[in-house]
């Protein structure tokens, strides 16, 4: 059996009908690259290739009464890959705002449950003759990393190849019910042993990481982010924007400013959000708080799961008029709340995830939802801003060479805004995803990314 881990079960307890949480991915193609040129029926025949060579694309939930735990992985065995490639058009003139439309209202569809959880939208009508493809995926199968990760397994270097596969386990057969049963109850049995074992830790930082938060000698508290108009509760609508930076500027300014580039990502989101809610009207005085998703690949002991990944809270300081000190800022913040979230095992996370009660957690977040509580107690986050590592060379899905690569991540009751960031071949792109109705100018705050680089390269030292 392949029980899925807690963390990752997590994701499919706290999701609700506007609270979806699957992660997607918009890719801009140049389909004149594919041999022969595009072709639908081609990319269509590549794509079932690879998929039947890669299990993470095959294998769906698998749940009873039986199962007493977290669900299961296992092969279907009915699989068909038309249940899962769509070929749809976007509406004309085919610009940027119109793909963004046509991609929010996909990434606001929840996945079906009773198959593999994921989506493979191909666009076509992009203007250019362009082709792009949305790709959605749970985020109880995939963290920003291994996302990025089966993507690349669709991709090569080239028009004519594809990346080598890993050596991977098939899917299992759906299990018995007297063995998930029997399964079950021996985990169960374990629990109060595994509790045990990881309460000491807990009880002997949760003081330390406490009071460092609450002294302002770590990062920033929970529940201590100003208010701002994407901090209520959302629904099922989404909004998409995206924009992409040269890699080069972002490292100029890194270079300039003696920082790192995550901090120089920060900054561009602090002065965006800053130009943003100025322009509105609803700059708050104090810093906006973001949770910074980190993966914790190569430092956890646990090799199971999807989702191998921690956060920190970051002080985006976007109360500063002075690009260079807000960058000055941030790269201090970002350096104790860094030290603070290592003080934190890797593992602990993923450990006390495994006790998540399925049942409880979502009739918890339904009644969340349905209360609006996200309105009713302080503001615990104001967003989530992730940095993910993508290819450095040029890559080229089945065959079409990808011109841009945005990353789109979910939004949760209380913290309608994500903005995720991914390096590609030279460039840097930004994927912002939004509650509609909360960030209905989301184009802007886009928009803001690429005034405030400029900005950046204008003030750096040495740079002007």
């Amino acid at each position: 059996m392949q029980p899925l881990s807690g963390l990752d079960a997590s994701f499919l307890y706290l999701e609700t009908p506007s609270q979806v949480l699957h992660v997607c991915a918009l890719l801009t193609l140049d389909g004149s690259t594919m041999p022969g040129g595009y072709r639908f029926d081609e990319f269509k025949a590549k794509l079932s290739e690879r998929v039947a060579a890669i299990p993470q694309f095959r294998r769906k939930l698998h749940d009873s009464p039986f199962n007493l735990l977290h669900p299961v992985w296992v092969e279907d065995t009915g699989f068909d890959l038309d249940r899962h490639l769509h070929r749809v058009a976007v509406p004309s003139p085919g610009d940027r705002e119109a793909l963004a439309e046509l991609c929010a209202y996909f990434a606001g569809q929840p996945l079906d449950r009773s198959r593999p959880l994921w989506e493979f939208y191909v666009i076509e009508g992009v203007e250019g003759d362009g082709v792009a493809v949305l790709l959605k995926l749970h985020h109880a199968s995939v963290d920003g990393v291994s996302g990025a990760m089966l993507i690349a397994y669709l991709c090569g270097l080239d028009p004519h190849s594809l990346v080598p596969l890993p050596e991977a386990q098939e899917n299992p057969a759906p299990p018995s019910h007297f063995d998930l049963l029997r399964s079950s109850l021996a985990g169960l049995a374990r629990r109060p042993v595994e509790m045990a074992r990881l309460l000491p830790d807990l009880l002997g930082m949760a003081p330390r990481w406490v009071g460092r938060a609450l002294t302002r000698t770590g990062m920033p508290a929970p529940f201590t982010a100003p208010r701002t108009s994407f901090n209520r509760t959302i629904t099922g609508l989404r909004k998409v924007a995206y924009t992409s930076l040269d890699l080069q500027d972002v490292k100029k300014v890194r270079r300039a400013f003696k920082v790192t580039v995550n901090d120089v990502v920060l900054a561009l989101c602090a002065g965006a959000l800053r130009r943003y809610l100025d322009g509105r009207g609803e700059l708050p005085r104090e810093p906006l708080v973001a949770t910074v998703p980190v993966s914790v690949q190569g430092r956890t002991a646990r090799d199971g799961g999807a989702n191998q990944v921690s956060a920190f809270f970051a002080a985006l300081p976007t109360q500063l008029a002075d690009p260079a000190a807000r960058i000055y800022a941030i790269a201090e913040s970002n350096r104790v709340a860094k030290e603070h979230h290592f003080s934190i095992k890797p593992d602990m996370l993923q450990d006390w995830a495994q006790f998540a009660p399925a049942r409880l957690s979502g009739l918890a977040m339904r009644a969340y939802s349905a209360l609006r509580l996200a309105e009713k107690h302080p503001v615990v986050h104001n967003l989530i801003i992730s940095n993910v590592p993508g290819p450095r060379e040029p890559m080229y899905l089945l065959g079409a060479r990808v011109t841009g690569l945005y990353p789109l991540g979910p939004v949760f009751h209380g913290a309608g805004l994500n903005v995720t960031v991914m390096s590609n071949a030279g460039r840097v792109d930004v994927g912002l995803l939004a509650a509609r109705e909360l960030v209905p100018e989301l184009w802007s705050l886009a928009d803001a990314v690429q005034d405030e680089m400029e900005e950046l390269l204008r003030t750096a030292p040495g740079l002007a």
